[in-house]
């Protein structure tokens, strides 16, 4: 498990502005679901003062971005356009008391749902693919662009700064040249020379449709033992009931069964279940022996 810190706790299970916002002027959207994180961030703006009245946020992915959506919309209520656009990816992850290093990216995509809500509102184009850059990391869908400005906005200097506040680098890893191009670009726009320093990834890092039923079985068992603390520390839990080729049912229990925040949890452990088996994973909720019940009928 990552070294969260308690507002990023607190933020995740308890997030503010969290649900759709009807009245929303201004939408922006980024990220996608085969990645693993998408965000949708609603603004209400006075078009008079161009001053944000309300935000609210829906998203999918794992605690940490739940959490960057959530500080987000508090830091820009009631903010005028042009300070909003101002705000960092560094100032949602500040606002949070810190984020690990490898859970940066969730607050750059805060930073791109921002912009492009407010390009939204003024009826300009905005694109979160970065039309204008070649692809350079496909596993992930991270363009030049986005490399680029991530690594001047936040002083990026390697190959692993890259990967936690991008995900780009981080899969097959076949664009390390094309993000050590762009390394040395704008390092030598600083006056700094960029030393290739080789990155260890995780070799036992899942292929998607790599893994036998029981490797899939027994890594899912293992996320749900590393997200069951946290939701014992608040009377709840989950138990797996069945896995169904990229269909994990599972039953919530205690505090957990009917919560108002279940789906929030249940996105969030959907995700880090992508996230560790790298395939795309359905996470369906339902009530012990339910299943089997449904099943046993002719």
């Amino acid at each position: 498990m990552w070294d969260y810190s308690d507002k990023v706790k607190e933020h995740f299970f308890q997030p503010r502005n969290a649900g759709p916002l009807p009245d929303a002027n201004a939408v922006g959207d980024v990220g996608s679901i085969s990645c693993g994180d998408a965000l949708r961030l609603m603004l209400k703006v006075d078009p008079e003062t161009e001053t944000i009245e309300e935000a609210h946020f829906q998203t999918f992915g794992c605690g940490s971005a739940i959490a960057s959506s959530s500080a987000l919309t508090e830091i820009v209520k009631g903010m005028k356009l042009d300070d909003a656009l101002k705000v960092s990816n560094q100032d949602i992850a500040d606002y949070l008391d810190g984020l690990p290093p490898e859970k940066m990216h969730c607050s750059v995509m805060g930073r791109e749902a921002l912009q492009a809500a407010i390009a939204n509102y003024r009826g300009e184009e905005w694109s979160d693919d970065h039309e204008e850059g070649a692809l350079i990391c496909k596993c992930f869908a991270i363009d030049a662009v986005l490399i680029e400005d991530t690594v001047r906005a936040n002083n990026l200097s390697t190959m692993e700064d890259v990967i936690n506040y991008t995900k780009a680098g981080g899969g097959c890893a076949s664009c390390h040249e094309g993000i050590e191009e762009i390394l040395a670009k704008v390092l030598a726009e600083r006056g700094e020379t960029f030393k290739a320093v080789p990155v260890k990834l995780d070799k036992e890092a899942p292929k998607p449709g790599k893994l036998t039923n029981l490797e899939r079985i027994r890594r899912i068992e293992a996320v749900l033992e590393s997200v069951r603390p946290q939701l014992q520390r608040d009377h709840g839990d989950i138990e797996l009931v069945d896995v169904d080729g990229k269909t994990v049912y599972v039953n919530m229990t205690g505090a957990c069964a009917g919560c108002q925040m279940e789906a929030l949890t249940l996105q969030g452990i959907q995700a880090k279940l992508m996230e560790e088996l790298g395939e795309l994973i359905k996470l369906v909720p339902t009530r012990a022996g339910s299943l089997a019940r449904a099943t046993s009928q002719p």
